[in-house]
């Protein structure tokens, strides 16, 4: 696998259910059922990633369940507890071009309309109303700011996000 393929992380698997093979699903798509929108997965076992198939999956409560193929087991099962869940960049839904995926814009330079470079977006936050860019001040800010939270908020805060330039255009203030 090319490092241009690094698999994203949608997931892990939790705790065997029942004595058939069948596993708890721990999702970090934005819906619980979301996983599972995509196939086939990679699962990481043993230091490499290898591909398997949902075979059946259901809501169970405010959780999800799923039986992969091959597995038939709750030993097999119990095997694959905390294997990460991926898949590849390619399998990304292609999203309409006002909005982005976060592992877009991790890394992006973060500039105010003044021209001031603020550092690079380190992580996002996401909060009830909106989400927040973490991003992480220069080592020599001249504003001596390690970290600065701004809202993403489009049109407002967030002027423009250039993907390809990885930047991020914002109309905040360097000293808040």
């Amino acid at each position: 696998m090319s490092s241009n393929q690094q698999p994203i992380v949608l997931g892990k698997i939790g705790a065997c259910y029942g004595v058939k093979g069948w596993m708890k699903i721990t999702a970090y798509t934005e819906s619980l059922e979301g996983i599972f929108d995509y196939s086939p997965w990679l699962l990481f076992e043993q230091g490499k990633w290898r591909e398997v198939k949902v075979a059946q999956w259901r809501v169970h409560g405010k959780a999800v369940i799923a039986e992969l193929e091959g597995v038939s087991t709750r030993e097999q099962a119990q095997a694959l507890t905390n294997c990460e869940i991926a898949i590849l960049s390619q399998q990304m839904q292609d999203l309409p071009e006002d909005e982005f995926y976060w592992r877009d814009l991790i890394g992006c330079e973060v500039v105010n309309t003044k021209g001031y470079n603020m550092g690079t977006v380190d992580q996002i936050l996401e909060t009830g109303s909106n989400d927040v860019l973490v991003v992480k001040a220069n080592a020599k800010d001249a504003f001596g700011k390690g970290e600065r939270m701004i809202p993403f908020v489009t049109e407002q805060f967030i002027i423009k996000v250039d993907s390809e330039a990885k930047q991020i255009l914002v109309d905040w203030d360097p000293d808040f």
